[in-house]
């Protein structure tokens, strides 16, 4: 089974920028979209084949995702049911037979970290959705976790120690969630494969060096890491900020 996923930093830009020829080229049996910034209904995609949906924000042109499926699910469930988180589109979890699948955006801490404690309860919140459905059958989860786990994981860990992204505090409830018995796919893998990034600034010519972050991640229950054949980053993959990564398994 082939899973895509992809921060498209706004859908309707990213479609007049190749993605659908990424799309049909790829095949995948899941595709996972975050930061759609867009409804539903302003969507022109043709996906035969494929099952869709959607979560939105109640802000027009902000946030969102979206699942692209050829497996249908059993059940679909939109957000974590708290209400103070399920305002902003960011969470689509499906139900399949076997495993639930949850494509998540996680929310920035901004500049001046001026969401940082928001940031850190949706943390704790969102680990504990997961171990919920961890208890039920196992979780593949993946999308923008917005960290930049390790010091392998972003060009200049130095300079970007108390900036969003890599602050003590998100790397610290990353590790809390991977502890709670979740895999990082790409490092499970490749612990040591470096220069391994899925986001560059569009300032400084950052993409063409290499100056990146890897904080686009494929997530999986423990239980099923070895059920993992393969975790993929696709930088030459343009038309966002982000690259998309894959992953197979089964």
């Amino acid at each position: 089974m082939k899973l895509i996923s992809w921060n498209v930093n706004g859908l309707r830009a990213c479609l007049g920028k190749g993605f659908e020829d990424f799309f049909h080229t790829i095949q995948a049996d899941i595709f996972c979209v975050q930061e759609t910034k867009m409804q539903q209904s302003q969507s022109e995609l043709v996906l035969p084949g494929y099952e869709e949906y959607w979560n939105s924000a109640i802000k027009k042109g902000y946030s969102g995702t979206a699942i692209f499926t050829r497996l249908k699910p059993l059940s679909v469930a939109y957000g974590m049911n708290m209400e103070e988180h399920d305002q902003e589109g960011r969470i689509i979890t499906l139900e399949f037979e076997e495993f639930y699948l949850v494509n998540v955006y996680t929310p920035n801490s901004q500049r001046e970290l001026m969401r940082l404690s928001y940031r850190t309860q949706w943390e704790d919140d969102f680990r504990a959705y997961l171990l919920r459905l961890d208890q039920l059958k196992p979780v593949i989860m993946c999308g923008d976790l917005n960290v930049a786990h390790q010091e392998i994981d972003i060009k200049n860990p130095k300079s970007n120690r108390k900036n969003a992204g890599f602050t003590d505090e998100e790397r610290e409830k990353m590790t809390c969630l991977l502890q709670a018995g979740f895999t990082d796919t790409f490092r499970f893998l490749y612990p040591d494969k470096e220069n391994a990034y899925t986001w560059w600034s569009y300032m400084m010519n950052a993409r063409a060096r290499n100056v990146g972050w890897r904080i686009d991640y494929f997530v999986v229950s423990s239980r099923l890491k070895e059920s993992v054949k393969e975790a993929v980053i696709y930088p030459d993959i343009m038309g966002s900020d982000h690259c998309p990564v894959g992953l197979e398994i089964f």
